[in-house]
This record gives structure tokens, sequence and C-alpha cells, in this order.
């Protein structure tokens, strides 16, 4: 680093970052003597910090008085001494700051302490505290810049259609077809320009604002929007679901549910309210600084590649310095795996489960049960090469290191569950492929719903006891086990560790009701210490009752539909599932965006739904849409709003960007279904063009187990799992033990990145995910946060992300072109490289611990 002036003064002409700090925190300017005494190179270590963030952050801590760093520091110390994310030697010094009164009753005693204390203010409040955001998130703003623009609006509609009919259209094919969010911000930019080139700036005025067909440049502003309103049709309704169960003759044959009204009623429903339930929960997800949401920032990275200028050289690993701009890495790179992706992903698909240790004895059923990466449990050292296999249930260049640890960690620690489980036979597992998701009977066969079910799709016990009962792997009963562990442990961690900011959010969202105008200056404070808060607090908010409005009509419309027309459902499972959903969406919101592992709610709203509406599979999965899918969509739509956030898009653009959308990609998705449900064979096996429906399958296998069998059978009194149910007291007396620790060693950073939730969550990645899909994940994030990260933080911060961001969008995009070029067809390659996946104890799956002769059963005679 070079060297420092010994005295530096605020200039007049500070940056805009300065600027927009002046406009919330007072100033007492005065000149600071910096001398040699600083540790300004262990800050900037500690704080991930760069040369040029450091000289921003002395030009701002010479307006610091004591009291103003004093209070500060205690906000800063409040909002991240339990924060995993934030470097815990800082969080020491501060400890001993705040601690020592003498500092403040004598400062001329302490110049060099209160010096690189208000540096680290300075560079805390300045900007983001984490490296991640100042790595791909610009700590300035132009508020003129064009964004609502007619041609990002046009573009945002194209897109979205098109998203929208693509992944709707082939949902139910096998394999299915999926553009992710990538695609269509990839396809956006060249568009965006192509109309920057050819428009003419013609246009009109409204309201005092200028709309010109061409407003000049494309930016990175509009290109954003037009990818938030693109990633809003990545999905189909999930009530599409429940309709493809109601209607064809295959499951329950209900006729009527062909009806697009009823069709399109459930599906805005359960859409917008999604909506609603994020809006009103931005003041807790959205706004705290502490919530980076890594998820969001290969998007944001991928957008400042295409849209960033400046291209300064940093150094690299091995000492060497590094020119390449970023779009030219992301370019380089994209070109490179969408080359490669050929090679896994067709060429040679052993390379993506690359299970050499199950190959060397194929037949061998215990070697494939530990090793197999198929239908194993996938203890391998070199298990793949292809990265779509290494990001299935992790990011490791996007997620925080701890986060991926952790995770890890639980998988490994649930494996051993597993193993102990099987191997004892326990549940009669021994007699049950180790690692499969699916139900099975006393034959060892999988489990046939039909076979419990009358005519009409109602459950006949008479059936059910004469053909078996429901049967779950290994891996499946373990999964259900930490799933009610982390169900607990998720409500107690944010009790715990997070109470404070969720009581803060409360006030908040009081204050901004309509009827009360009283301010909180305590949350005002806290906002405002946040660099993005400050720029976003110059674009009017939007009014809760906004987002209230939507949530209620949404309510009121989906229990209408159900109540009009004969789903034999009551419309208070749209309460229920709402009930739930708030009970759940701000703990688990916290969790996944400091950390981008998700807590999904599927198994407690299976859970919960079969026991209050038992014998009624309709009513289960409407309860599972308004409690587990409400909570999914509204956290992806609270993601957007952070992308919002830290693009700096006005809060009530992103609002009509994401509602406008919604309801052109939600006529699309259900319009294509009208079509679809009238195809002859559709969702079976002879189904055309592959429409065999796998999802749809499984929604009904689990609306029948869940909705019409009922959890009471296999977790209620004398059930065969009710000792699973020790998962709920485990997982609280889990987050209380390291709750307990934390506080008695209080500096120990170990226990400061032990997240029990995220161990809790790796337990749940089984069936059919194994540790192949997590393990290859590990050593890549310790290479990018433990070695590029410390050693070269201003090439980390340059191309980590884009680089991210770059395989990814070369994966999709290439499997796009294979599946319609190649795979659509079908272009089908047979060599030995192709078939080993399907060969042997792996491949099959069938080979089990305590295999069945022919006729043979196991478990109770009666049941």
């Amino acid at each position: 680093m070079a060297p420092q002036p010994d005295t530096i003064t605020r200039s007049p002409d500070s940056n805009s970052t300065v600027s927009a700090m002046s406009q919330t925190i007072e100033k007492e300017p005065k000149t600071i003597n910096l001398t040699d005494a600083v540790e300004v190179d262990t800050i900037a270590n500690d704080l991930g910090a760069t040369e040029d963030d450091l000289l921003e952050a002395k030009d701002v801590a010479a307006t610091f008085t004591l009291e103003r760093c004093r209070k500060l520091m205690t906000k800063v110390y409040q909002q991240h001494k339990k924060d995993p994310n934030f470097p815990i030697s800082v969080i020491q010094r501060i400890e001993e700051f705040l601690a020592n009164q003498d500092i403040f009753d004598n400062p001329e005693n302490h110049e060099h302490e209160i010096n690189e204390m208000k540096i680290e203010a300075a560079l805390i409040t300045g900007n983001s505290p984490y490296a991640e955001i100042r790595a791909v998130v610009p700590k300035v703003d132009d508020p003129n810049m064009p964004c609502s623009t007619i041609r990002a609006w046009f573009l945002g509609f194209i897109l979205c259609g098109c998203v929208a009919f693509i992944n709707g259209f082939f949902e139910i094919r096998q394999p299915a077809i999926f553009v992710y969010g990538t695609v269509p911000q990839l396809i956006s930019y060249p568009l965006g320009n192509f109309c920057a080139s050819v428009l003419p700036d013609i246009g009109f005025t409204l309201w005092g604002v200028r709309h010109s067909l061409n407003p000049g440049p494309f930016n990175r502003k509009e290109h954003m929007l037009v990818t938030v309103m693109s990633t809003v049709a990545n999905t189909a309704p999930y009530t599409n679901g429940v309709v493809w169960i109601q209607a064809l003759p295959g499951y329950f044959g209900q006729s009527w549910a062909k009806n697009f009204g009823y069709q399109i009623c459930i599906a805005l429903s359960a859409n917008f309210i999604g909506y609603g339930m994020a809006g009103i929960c931005r003041r807790f997800l959205v706004h705290p600084s502490y919530l980076i949401w890594p998820t969001t920032l290969a998007t944001i990275a991928l957008n400042n590649a295409f849209h960033t200028t400046s291209d300064e050289p940093v150094k690299g690993p091995f000492g060497r310095v590094w020119h390449m701009s970023r779009i030219k890495l992301f370019m380089i790179t994209f070109v490179a795996m969408f080359f490669y992706f050929f090679l896994p992903n067709y060429l040679f698909t052993g390379l993506s489960l690359f299970s050499w240790m199950a190959w060397i004895a194929p037949d061998n059923a215990a070697l494939a049960t530990i090793t197999g990466s198929t239908t194993g449990l996938g203890l391998n050292p070199i298990v793949t090469f292809d990265w779509n296999v290494m990001t299935a249930l992790t990011q490791p260049l996007l997620y925080p290191l701890f986060s991926t640890l952790n995770y890890f960690l639980g998988a490994v620690f649930s494996m051993i569950v597993i193993v102990g489980l099987y191997y004892t036979n326990t549940y009669y597992t021994g007699h049950i492929p180790i690692n499969m998701n699916l139900p099975y009977d006393r034959f060892g066969k999988v489990f046939n719903v039909r076979a419990i079910v009358d005519e009409r799709g109602i459950f006949d016990l008479k059936k059910y006891q004469e053909y078996s009962p429901a049967y779950l792997s290994a891996a499946v009963v373990t999964v259900y086990l930490f799933f009610f562990a982390l169900y607990a442990a998720t409500l107690t961690y944010t009790a715990l560790y997070h109470w404070r900011e969720i009581a803060l959010g409360f006030k908040g969202l009081m204050r901004d009701m309509p009827w009360n105008k009283k301010k909180d200056e305590d949350e005002t404070e806290e906002l405002t210490m946040d660099i993005h808060n400050r720029l976003m607090r110059q674009y009017k908010e939007v009014p809760e009752w906004w987002y209230l409005i939507c949530l209620v009509a949404s309510a009121v419309i989906g229990m209408v539909a159900i109540s009009h027309w004969p789903t034999s459902a009551s419309p208070a499972v749209v309460v229920a599932g709402l009930i739930m959903c708030a009970i759940f969406i701000i703990p688990i919101g916290i969790i996944y965006g400091m950390t981008g592992q998700q807590v999904s709610l599927n198994v407690l709203a299976e859970f919960i739904g079969g026991v209050i509406f038992e014998g009624n599979a309709i009513g289960m999965s409407f309860f599972k849409t308004y409690g587990y899918v409400v909570c999914l969509q509204a956290l992806t739509f609270t993601s957007d709003l952070k992308i919002g956030h830290y693009s700096k898009i006005p809060p009530r653009i992103m609002f009509w960007a994401q509602m406008v959308p919604t309801v052109v990609s939600t006529f699309v998705c259900v319009g294509i279904m009208v079509y679809q449900l009238d195809i002859e064979n559709v969702c079976t096996k002879e189904g055309p063009f592959r429409f065999t429906c796998p999802n749809e399958n499984t929604f009904f296998t689990a609306a029948v187990l869940w909705g019409t069998i009922g959890p009471r059978k296999l977790w209620g009194p004398g059930g065969m799992y009710t000792a699973t149910l020790a998962g709920f007291p485990f997982g609280c007396a889990l987050v209380l033990a390291f709750w307990y620790l934390s506080k008695k060693f209080p500096n120990n950073n170990i226990l400061r990145n032990i997240h029990p939730v995220i161990i809790l969550t790796g337990g749940i990645s089984w069936a059919p995910y194994n540790l192949s899909f997590i393990w290859p994940a590990v050593p890549i994030a310790m290479a990018s946060f433990m070695y590029v990260k410390k050693r070269c933080l201003a090439f980390w911060s340059k191309y980590n992300y884009a680089f991210s961001a770059a395989l990814s969008a070369g994966v999709a995009v290439s499997a796009l072109v294979q599946f319609f070029g190649l795979q659509f067809h079908p272009v089908n390659l047979h060599w030995w490289g192709n078939d080993v996946l399907r060969r042997g104890c792996d491949g099959s799956g069938e080979c089990v611990y305590l295999p069945l002769a022919a006729g043979q059963s196991f478990g109770p005679s009666t049941w």
C-alpha cells in the first residue's frame, strides 16, 4: 500500500459517497493526525477493504466527533455482534473501545485508538461493511438516470411472455426445459442497445416527466428492470399442480377443474399474496444491511460487467497484474463453459456424476450404497466435472464460506444417521434402497397409491388394509427428522439472535401505517448507517396500504374461488396457510438473506395440512399452496426487491415492474395449461412430446399420502415414525446449546461461525441428492474465500462474481441449445461413458442390504 500523508483534511470536492453521507450524518470537521501507529493495514484486512476504500474512509473519518463515533459504533456493535459475516476481530476492537471510559474522559491520551475507531466507523457506515457487497454494488447513484422507459417495459413484457411460455409449456415434459434468469438478462443487453441505436427520440410528457422512445444509451437501471420483469415468469403458478391432479381422469378426474375462471382466480390469488407478504416484510428483509442476500450478487455482477466502463488493473495470484475487464472475462468464461458443458451433459455424461469407485465393482451393493453418486450416498473424493452438479445445492462462489461449510457439516452428520438406520434395519429400511425419495410397500416395491383409493380417488380403508402401509427409505426418515428439528431451530434461532432487529422492524411498520405519523428516530438512525439505505431515501417509498390491499384482495379472491367451485376444500385453508406463512417468513428470510440457504416449509405444510384436512387431498394441497408456496414466492420477490435496492431502482417502479408482468405470466401459463389438459394421453406413459408429467405424478402421490391417508397413520400415536418427532425438541436444544456456548465464549471464532440452522439444513439435502452434490463446492469455496479473497482482495472483488455468473450462464444457454438441438428430437449417443450411470447397483438402485425373495414381505401382519 502506498504511504499515506500524516495529515488528512476533508476536501471540498469529496466524492458522491461522502456527499450522500453528509445528508444524514452530522459532522464537526477537524483535522486528524494519522501517524504510523494507526494500524490501517490491519483494519483494511479485517474489513476486506481495498486501498481506495481506505482513502475514502480516512476522508470521512475526519468529519466525525468522538461522540458521533461512539454512537455509530454502539449501533454497529448491536447489529453485528452475532453476525457470522462480520469479522470478530472488529467486534472485539469495538468492545474494547466502548468499554474504556477513559477514552471519552481523556481523549487526548488515546489519539491512536480514537483515530483507528473513526476510520473503522467510516469504513462501515460510508459503504457496505461487507466486501461481498462492495465488490459488486456501486456506492453512488444517479437519480436522473432513466429507468422506467418505454423500451425497458417493452423488452420486459416480451421477454416475460417468452420465458413464461417456454417454462410453462415444457414444465410437464421429461426432462423439462427451464429458462433461468441469466438467459433473459443476457438477451436483453443486445436488444436494449439495438433499441438505443435505431429508435427515434420522440415521446410525450406525463405528469411533468418526459417519456421518449430513445432517452439515450441503454443503461444499467433499465437493464436490471428488464431482468426483474423477465424473472417474474421463471416458474408456472403452483396452483397449476392442483388443477392437473384435479382435472385429469388418471388422477381425481374432476372435469369441472378445467374451468378457466377457476384456474386463473386461484393462480392470481397465490401469486399476488406472495407480493403482499414480500412488501410488508421488506423492512425486515430488504432494508437491513446485514442481510446481504448472496443469491442476488451474481445478477448484479453480470449487470455491472455489461455497464462498467472503468477497467483498473489489479494484482492477482502469483504476483501477476490483471488488466482484463469484467465483460471480457465474462465472455471468455461464458463461451468456454458453453462448449465444455456439451462434454458432461451429452458426450460423456459419466463425468457429471463421476462414480468411479462404484464402477470398480458395479455389482457390489455395499460399495454402491456408500460411494455411489446416482442412488448411493456419494462418499467420493473426486465426484464430478460438471459445474451444474457442483452448484446444485449450494453456490460456492456466492454463498459465504461459513454457510457452505456448515451445510456440508450437516450433510456429513446426517449421513452417519442414515447409515446407522440402514444397517440396523430400523423401520425396515434395510429392505429399501438407502437414498430413494419414493415411498415403498411391504414387498419392497414403489408404493402404488392407486391401490388404496377408489375410482373417485378417495381413500379406501379396506384396500389400504389389504395392500400395505407406506415405508420410507433411511434417507427420507433422516430427512424428516432433520426437517422437524429445522423448523423448531429456525424459530428458536431467530428469537434468540435477531429479536432486536425484528422488534425494530415492527416498530417501523407501525410507524409507517397511515394512522400513525410518529417517527421512530432509532430506526431512522439504524437505516441511515447503511449507504444504500441513504441513497434510496431520495426515492418515494411504496405505501404499506398498497401491499396490504394486494394481500387482502388476493386472499379474498382465493377464498371466493375455493368456495364457489366444488373443490371440497374449505376457504379456511387460505387463512390457515397465511398464518403459517406469517409465522415463518421473517425467520426464514433472515436466514436466507444472511446465508443464501433457504429453509423449505413443504414438509411442515404437508404435515399440518394433512392433520387439519385429513382425508381431503385437495384441501391439503391448497393449504400447502398458501402456507409453503406463498412463503417461497414471497422470498423470491423479496430477493428481487433487494436487487432493486442495490441497483437504486425507485421502489414504486419496482412495485409495478413485479406486479404487471406477474399478470402477464399468470395468464400465459394458465392459458398453456388449458391447451395441454386436452392433449390426448397427456401425463401418461404414452404422452406425446414426452409430456409424462413427472412433477404432477409426484404432486399426486404427495396429495394422496399426506392428504388422503394423512400423517396420523405414520406419525400419530402408535405410528411407525412417531419417534422422529423428537426432532422438534432436538432443534430447540441444539440452538440453545450453541447460544449458551457463544455467551460463555463470545470471542471464539469457531463458535461464531457455526450456524445450527444451516447445519440442520444440510441434513435435509438427501433423497435423491447426496454428497456428490455438496462436497465439490467445499474446496471451491475455500479457494475463493480463504485464499484468493484473503491474499488478492482487489482481484477477488473485481472477478469473483462475474466469473460465477459466466459459468452459470454458460451452463444455462448450453443446456437450452442441447435440448432443442439434440435432446428434443431426440439424438442419442450410446456408448459406455453415457450408459455407465445406469448400470450396476448404483445405476439401478435396486441392490439393498436385506433383499427379499419372490413373494416375501416385511413389516407387521396387520396395520
